[in-house]
């Protein structure tokens, strides 16, 4: 096949590039080889937090490096009737100022209020001005795990109540998935790619690393991406509680969420949103951005598994994670330090250790650093990993490690330096951000310092 496309090649010049592509098909070890991506670098220039730990992205570092928890007894909602009694609530938060229209805030969900207001963020953070760029060259890819669930509960009362002339003619623009993604398009005219990627508490570092795809393959310069999520409601307290995934640690809110540790009973809720700018270099470089680091790698893969459970030996965020370092064509023993799905789960951290160590072999336990700040935020679902790629990001900037609190005696099969209870100062120059969802979704993506 390949001697005939070439014979053929004077005449229809695509049919080379063809047959290039079917002589790269095979598989290299676990892992197919890659096609040869365009060779735009992509950059972070802005990041927007809000989380539990604060309502932007400093005072949510600073927490971090002081080792403090944002988990506390719910109070938006009365949880007398549930196991569940504490998450990780976004205190004091007020979304009015981050939309360009009343209206359009009034209307949105919860979910999208935060995510707006981080989207908002990251573009002051960044500098970018939308006046003065090719707007229709800005892509918005920003998530949900699970939506507008506040939206869908309020209104599905309505109806049951009241009857279907009752039900708002707002409640499904206000609940699904990709609404965050549009309405942050239209506050800023944006007309680049714009979609939701939906896989669970992945969804975020989804979002960012199929951003950084677009903008490799050129047909975006900039993107606004990551996750939003807030579903501390009835159903997604009564949902995750009944399959007994959440903390009942309800006395000891703040020592409840504890990853690696031989205590752990399960995860706490948090809500809150993430999300960065990236860029293509030139195009930062051009307005003199500020730039945290360039995005080098992103990794995904599926455990073909199990509905809510990792594969047990952690072979699918294994592949993900060596995806990630083979697109940054990064050797695993040059990442300083890996943010942790950690969740605080019984099987999920057991799993993640075990694909840490298939991953980066004996750097695992000799120099690699690990920790999960989700034992200080809660596990935020969707916007988690928004959230967390910001922590690696001030990591880098700052030489500090965020710990892992309430790390007070690790699990056998947790062996790793999970950074218990104090920030480390340490240089780091490649960092590894993991999230894992439900429906085994994996996905990772690689920072480096810019030089």
């Amino acid at each position: 096949m390949v001697a005939s496309a070439n014979a053929r090649a004077d005449k229809k010049p695509h049919t080379w590039a063809c047959a290039l592509r079917i002589q790269r098909i095979g598989t290299v070890g676990d892992i197919p080889p890659f096609y040869p991506m365009n060779e735009r670098r992509v950059v972070i220039t802005g990041i927007g937090c809000i989380s539990p730990l604060g309502n932007d992205l400093q005072s949510t570092w600073e927490a971090m490096k002081a080792g403090r928890s944002g988990i506390d007894r719910i109070t938006c909602m009365d949880t007398t009737a549930y196991t569940t009694h504490i998450a990780g609530e976004v205190k004091n938060f007020d979304a009015a100022p981050f939309f360009n229209n009343a209206k359009d805030c009034r209307r949105a969900d919860r979910y999208v209020q935060l995510a707006v207001a981080a989207a908002r963020m990251a573009l002051v953070d960044s500098g970018l001005d939308p006046e003065k760029v090719d707007k229709n060259q800005i892509g918005v890819m920003v998530s949900s795990g699970i939506g507008g669930l506040g939206t869908l509960e309020e209104e599905h009362t309505k109806l049951i109540n009241r009857g279907p002339g009752r039900v708002s003619p707002f409640l499904i623009p206000m609940m699904i998935a990709n609404i965050a993604s549009g309405i942050i398009s239209m506050e800023y005219g944006f007309g680049g790619p714009n979609m939701a990627i939906v896989t669970a508490c992945a969804t975020a570092n989804h979002s960012i690393g199929e951003a950084w795809r677009i903008i490799k393959f050129g047909d975006a310069d900039a993107f606004l991406c990551g996750g939003g999520e807030a579903s501390i409601l009835p159903c997604g307290l009564g949902g995750f509680g009944n399959m007994k995934a959440l903390s009942t640690r309800n006395d000891e809110p703040q020592r409840a969420s504890r990853p690696f540790d031989v205590g752990r009973d399960g995860f706490v809720m948090g809500e809150g949103a993430g999300v960065l700018m990236i860029e293509e270099l030139e195009h930062a470089k051009k307005r003199g951005a500020h730039i945290y680091a360039e995005l080098i790698g992103y990794g995904l893969s599926a455990d073909a598994y199990h509905m809510t459970s990792p594969h047990p030996e952690g072979e699918g965020a294994a592949r993900c994670m060596t995806m990630a370092l083979k697109h940054g064509k990064i050797n695993a023993n040059e990442v300083s330090y890996v943010n942790a799905h950690g969740t605080s789960t019984g099987l999920g951290d057991v799993c993640e250790t075990k694909a840490i160590k298939r991953t980066f072999g004996d750097h695992a336990k000799n120099g690699l650093i690990v920790s999960s700040t989700k034992s200080m935020t809660g596990h935020l679902l969707g916007a988690t990993g928004g959230v967390e790629i910001a922590a690696c990001l001030m990591a880098m900037k700052d030489s500090i490690i965020p710990p892992t609190i309430n790390l007070d005696e690790p699990d056998p099969e947790c062996d790793l330096d999970y950074v218990p209870h104090v920030a480390r100062e340490a240089k780091v120059d490649v960092a590894l951000s993991n999230n894992f969802g439900f429906g085994g979704h994996n996905a990772s993506l690689l920072i480096k310092r810019f030089a």
